[in-house]
């Protein structure tokens, strides 16, 4: 029987209750959790200047210490749409799993198509996010 692997993808940089839930609910809809881990690189262009606050290489560790969690993907620096199309067709999910309110959600879905899988949307926890956290902790 085929193993049904589900992709997820994110920054993770300071692994808070929301990540944590998000990873197990994700989890639950298959066999296999594959995380796609941001370069460092992307999630400075994404978050901004100060962050990520973890390297890549400390932030696969913490993700890889979760019992969830089957495998991590430290992404190389990704330019464009069609990398990460690439990077998902390498993979073959069976599920592409994301966070209720993804702002990548339209590029996800066209993802899960081009390879056959299922988009599922998560429910977003509500709980400070690492953003959030990073503010309130004074680290930018």
């Amino acid at each position: 029987m085929k193993k049904k692997i589900v992709l997820v993808g994110g920054c993770f940089d300071l692994l808070h209750f929301g990540h944590i839930t998000f990873l197990q609910q994700a989890k639950a809809l298959g066999d296999y959790l594959v995380v796609a881990l941001e370069s460092d690189g992307n999630v400075r262009r994404m978050k901004g200047d100060t962050r990520p606050i973890h390297t890549q290489a400390q932030r696969k560790i913490m993700l890889e210490t979760l019992s969830c969690v089957d495998e991590v993907v430290s992404l190389p620096p990704m330019h464009s749409d069609q990398d990460y199309f690439d990077f998902v067709k390498k993979i073959n999910p069976t599920i592409i799993a994301v966070t209720e309110g993804d702002h990548a959600k339209v590029k996800k879905m066209e993802q899960a198509n081009e390879v056959g899988a299922v988009l599922v949307e998560i429910p977003k926890i509500h709980t400070p996010s690492t953003s959030q956290l990073v503010k309130l902790l004074g680290l930018e």
